[in-house]
This record gives structure tokens, sequence and C-alpha cells, in this order.
């Protein structure tokens, strides 16, 4: 019998991941974020104290964490201030001593002048609006405003307080906990019990004004500039039915409220977070435009924020499954079906280059469209192969049974499988869809009824 080797090891000062080879960090596992931040517009100027609870998945002699472009000023390890740390591009180590399964807390002081990360996706993280802020994680932006473990794998509570100027509205992840107003200044403070990854936690700053749109089957908001109320209660006027819809499709939403925010920028695309959505003003014409945007945006509450990613080669959960939602909110409201849909996008991705492997896309084509078409058609190539009863009702046992988790592609399969008379024939079906740069013929055949 070998014994144990119980010698401390630094920490890894990544997660493995290749597609974020930098980010992610490794022997320990984050339980808590309580992030305490000062924020002024008028200067960009972030200060904040974060406090982070973690418990060691190995004997650690180092702590590293993901942060970039802010000076630390101090740091603590279990109430004792270190002696020792550093800053290196993108991260922070700290020297310390922690047993394999000790839980530890780690207080960091922080300050800065936040910019986005440049990364092969564009410009990602604490963004200036004209007035005011917006922070886009997905997939590598949130160590711009605090230092974290940017992996999805790694699923944390979230306790969010922000302080900045009165006239702005502040909207972050989970229920707002208090809002105090002193002199010019307000202070929100916001709970995210839910587990949630690092890429949706985010923070929006404007001269906006919140709306109530309802308070059933969940409490949902809109907080926006007060000019585009009009041309979002056209554009957002169906979300309730979509609402409605994917609530009996996929299983009832998994947080306690929904809020879309839609800043008086125009943004490239809309950003999902957990338990919010991120318009432009853009997105918004008076006729119901971007429609099924609204439908993708709210679709990844169920897959990408409650059931979100253990590396980022699965993101096709994510992306696949909200493209299909879309083409189910079209079925179901009078569009084209989602069958026609599936043809109109399997004619157009026959014309494009053949070499996207949708189980293991690579970082440059992660967000490619062909993986959300591909992705969806996917699933609905499954719905015809089970029949409508048994897709849904595997959807719904997917949503359930990985709840606020981490999830993959092969456990995906494996379930499909268990609801099939013909295992067999659903793993053929994956391997064909999934693990092949071929595009697949579709066959003839539609689900036996509309959702």
């Amino acid at each position: 019998m070998v014994a144990p080797d119980n010698r401390q090891q630094p920490g890894a000062s990544t997660a493995g991941d290749p597609y974020v080879p930098s980010h992610g960090n490794g022997g320990y596992h984050v339980e808590s974020y309580e992030l305490d931040l000062d924020y002024r517009v008028s200067s960009n100027r972030l200060s904040g104290k974060a406090t982070i609870t973690a418990v060691a998945t190995q004997a650690l002699s180092r702590i590293s964490f993901d942060l970039s472009g802010l000076r630390v000023s101090k740091v603590s390890v279990n109430g004792r201030r270190a002696q020792r740390f550093t800053q290196r591009p993108g991260k922070l180590h700290i020297s310390a001593s922690i047993l394999d399964g000790a839980e530890f807390t780690v207080d960091i002081q922080y300050a800065g002048n936040p910019k986005p990360e440049d990364g092969p996706w564009g410009e990602l993280g604490w963004e200036e609006l004209t007035e005011g802020v917006i922070v886009a994680g997905q997939p590598s932006g949130a160590a711009t405003w605090f230092p974290c473990n940017d992996h999805p794998g790694d699923k944390a509570h979230y306790r969010i307080t922000i302080t900045t100027d009165s006239p702005y509205h502040v909207v972050a992840n989970g229920r707002l906990v208090s809002r105090r107003v002193k002199a010019s200044r307000t202070t929100w403070v916001f709970d995210q019990a839910a587990p949630m990854a690092t890429y949706l936690a985010t923070v929006q700053i404007g001269r906006y004004d919140a709306v109530d749109l309802a308070s059933s089957p969940v409490p949902t908001q809109a907080v926006l500039p007060p000019s585009l109320l009009r041309e979002f209660r056209a554009d957002f006027g169906r979300q309730q039915d979509m609402m409605k819809l994917f609530g009996r499709l996929f299983g009832p939403y998994p947080f306690a409220g929904y809020t879309v925010v839609v800043t008086d920028d125009p943004l490239e695309i809309p950003l999902e977070a957990q338990g919010i959505s991120v318009f432009g003003r853009n997105h918004l014409d008076g006729r119901r435009g971007s429609e099924r945007l609204v439908a993708h945006e709210l679709a990844h509450q169920w897959f990408g924020n409650s059931l979100t990613p253990a590396a980022w080669q699965h993101i096709w959960l994510n992306e696949g499954f909200a493209c299909y939602a879309e083409w189910l909110w079209s079925e179901a409201s009078g569009g084209l079906t989602a069958t026609q849909q599936v043809s109109k996008a399997h004619s157009r991705l026959k014309n494009l280059p053949q070499d996207l492997l949708l189980s293991d896309p690579g970082p440059e084509m992660m967000f490619d469209d062909r993986l959300y078409k591909r992705g969806a058609i996917t699933l609905h190539v499954l719905r015809q192969q089970l029949g409508d009863d048994a897709f849904f009702e595997l959807l719904r046992t997917w949503t359930r049974s990985h709840r606020h988790g981490s999830v993959t592609t092969d456990e995906f399969v494996a379930l499909a499988v268990t609801f099939s008379s013909d295992g067999n024939a659903v793993r053929e079906l994956f391997s064909q869809w999934l693990d092949s740069t071929e595009l697949p013929a579709l066959k003839s055949g539609r689900p036996r009824q509309r959702p």
C-alpha cells in the first residue's frame, strides 16, 4: 500500500479547458462570491472587495484567481493578511497553506479602471456605455471586474453589492435584497442563491426605469430608458406567452424572476446572464422584428444558465437548444413550423463549408451560426425519432435532473437513449449529427403533433 502524498502543491493556474486555456484555476471549488463594489460612472473607476469562500480539492501552497486590468492592494486568507501575492497578466497568485478538503476564505481588495478584454470572440467583460455600464461575460470576461475561477464548470452562490451615483439604475443577478440612498449615491444589494457560472454574472447600469410586466407564473420586469417603452411593449408583447410555452415544454422556469434590460446604446447581439437578458435599442422596432431573439434569450435561462456546460466544447447544449426554442415558438405562434425551419436551415448549411464538429467545434467556431442551426436540427431529428411525447418528456427530465448543474453532451445522449425503444438508432443519430463534420441528409417525416 502506498501512503497518500499530503505534500502541498501549487494550484494550477488554468482549468485545462483548451477553449479558454489561460482561464480557470485548479485545486479548489468556489462555494460563494461576495462582491462589494463602488463605481464612479463619470470616471469609470471601480473599487471592490471580493470575499471568496472555496473548498480545496488538493493540498495547496498557492491559490490562483483570474483578474484582468485591476490592481490588488490587499489580500487576506482565513482572516490573516497574506504575506505574499503576485499579479501576472490575467492572474492573481496568492501564497497560502491549505489542506486537502479544507474550506477557506480569501478577501481581496482591488481597484482600477475596468475595461473589456480582447479575445477571439471580440471585447468581453466590463464595458462603458454612453451613460452607464454593460457587462458581457461569455465566455471569458468575468475577470475584468472581479477575481474569480473563470470557468463554466465551477458554479457558486453570489451576493453582489454595488454603490454608484443615484441617478443610475443598477441590475445584477438574483433578488434585490435592499436599496439604500445616501446623499448622491445609492447602494444596491442582490443575492443569487442558485449556483451560477462566472460568465453569467453581470452588472448593468444606466438611466433606466423599471417596469413590472408580470407576477405569474414568473415575476418579470423590464429595465430600460423610458423613451423606449412604447416600442418595447410591442416587441416584447408576446414574451409571457413564450414563458408559458417554454414552461410547458421544458419544465418550470428555473429561477426566482426574469429581467429584460434594454440599453440606450445599440448592441451587436443580445446577451444572456442568469435571470437576465440584455438587448440594445436597435433590437426594438415596434414591429416584433427581433422576436426570435426574445425567444432565444429566454430559452437560455433553461439551457445555459440553469444547465451550464461543464466545459466549453459542450456549447451546443446552450446554443442548439436556444435556437430550437426559436423554432418551437415560431411553430406555436402561427409562423413557420419547426419542420419548415429545419428544411430552410438545412438547405443553407448544405452550401456552407462542412468542417464543423458539433460535439467539439473548437474555440474558433464555438459561436459559429452553423453550430446554432445544426444543433437545432439535431434536436428536431431526435424529436422525429422519439415522437413528441417522449421528446418533450426527455427535455423536461433533462432540465429537472440537472437543474442548476453542469452538463455534458455524453450525459444528454445517455439520457436520450433511455427514451427510445431502439437505443442503437438514437446513438447512431447522435453519431452522425454530433461526431461527424459532414452534414447528414434529412429524412422525410415530421413530428406527430405541434407543441
